[in-house]
């Protein structure tokens, strides 16, 4: 079998630029539609949108690997960092701060240069242990060819697949020099393009031991955030690849076994980044219609942060019903402090109580949020 690495012209990649042209006006046309809503919004509700959307691409992204982070981890690491009130408020693990480090890195600094360096740096906040599950890698620096060649396989042990096979690891040297140098250049391809070009070639190139896919998605954000000229995300590549995963890994699979022509792997990445466009709209209705209910709730005054906190979660969507013992976990406060703030949620008509009594007694928000008063 022979790879795209190995081609006597690699990597001079090309795509045919009539196919792709309609797809890339199409998504062009949506980042700029989106772009230009965002714009009109106040401060308050760009961080949101700015902090749903990356939440999403630092979940989506490591569960496209097999990974799940907790949810509220991700959430409040990334709102400490940006400066955001009353979301930061659970203790993230090691990984799940270095995993919303480097993203943080690659689109809040997107106008400065990749570098080997920095692609370490990285790795290293990616496996801050040291190790990939139970095993030891190299962290923070190329793969070594100690252990062979890096593989990608699947199935079960003996009836293994391969998937694909990466340059020798005496080769990365020169391989990552001259990604990073053209990834810097200039050049007539457009942003969006250098984005899934740059994607689809690190991923070939495969430098390092382990988290080699979430890289290359973080430098494809990066690339994007350039396109945009922005360095506030409003829309989540990465947990849209995680929707369409199976298509994701057989469109990279298929371009690596072909010629230097990747106008397959194009077309799907940009259909991809079109349809993560469409999803966040619906993000952003989801946003507005929370922006009117916190508005709605704030004419009989605020309330107190514990509550906040807990009327956000339940309007993310929290799954099973609000008891007073779930609220005191949430709320990090005691059960008595946990039944006065319901008590006071629910005569603000915030809450309403469900049938059933004592510790089974169940509380969900009032359908009538944000339709009242003013409104």
């Amino acid at each position: 079998m022979t790879y795209i690495h190995q081609q006597k012209d690699w990597p001079e990649f090309r795509w045919n630029e009539a196919r792709l042209l309609p797809l890339l006006t199409k998504v062009r046309h949506q980042q700029g539609r989106l772009l230009g809503q965002m714009e009109g919004l106040g401060f308050h509700l760009r961080g949101e949108a700015n902090l749903e959307s990356l939440t999403k691409e630092v979940i989506g992204s490591s569960a496209i690997e097999g990974e799940k982070l907790d949810a509220e981890e991700v959430r409040s690491s990334i709102a400490r960092r940006l400066g955001i009130a009353h979301a930061g408020t659970t203790a993230a693990s090691r990984h799940v701060e270095g995993v919303v480090e480097m993203m943080i890195d690659a689109t809040r600094k997107y106008e400065e240069a990749l570098t080997a360096e920095r692609l370490c740096s990285w790795h290293a906040a990616l496996f801050p242990s040291g190790r990939s599950g139970m095993q030891r890698i190299t962290v923070g620096a190329w793969r070594t060819g100690e252990a062979g060649p890096m593989q990608v396989v699947s199935g079960p042990m003996g009836r293994e697949r391969v998937h694909f096979e990466a340059p020798e690891a005496s080769l990365l040297d020169a391989e990552i020099s001259r990604f990073l140098e053209w990834f810097e250049g200039t050049g007539s391809v457009d942003p969006v393009i250098k984005a899934a070009v740059a994607h689809f070639w690190f991923v070939t190139i495969h430098p390092f031991e382990d988290g080699n896919g979430r890289i290359a998605r973080a430098i494809a954000d990066m690339a994007l955030a350039r396109a945009d000229g922005v360095a506030e995300r409003f829309y989540s590549m990465s947990s849209q690849i995680e929707r369409e995963r199976k298509q994701y890994y057989d469109s990279l699979e298929s371009s690596q076994r072909g010629g230097m022509d990747i106008t397959l792997w194009l077309e799907w990445f940009l259909g991809c980044l079109d349809r993560a466009l469409q999803n966040a709209q619906e993000n952003l209705k989801a946003i507005l219609h929370k922006a009117r209910i916190w508005e709605w709730i704030n004419q009989d005054g605020p309330v107190n942060e514990r509550q906040h906190a807990v009327i956000n979660r339940l309007l993310d969507g929290f799954e099973g019903k609000l008891s007073s013992s779930k609220y005191a976990k949430l709320a990090k406060c005691s059960p008595d402090t946990a039944l006065r703030d319901i008590n006071e949620l629910v005569a603000r008509d915030i809450l309403i109580k469900e049938a059933g009594g004592g510790r089974s007694t169940g509380y969900r928000l009032a359908e009538s949020l944000g339709t009242k008063k003013n409104m």
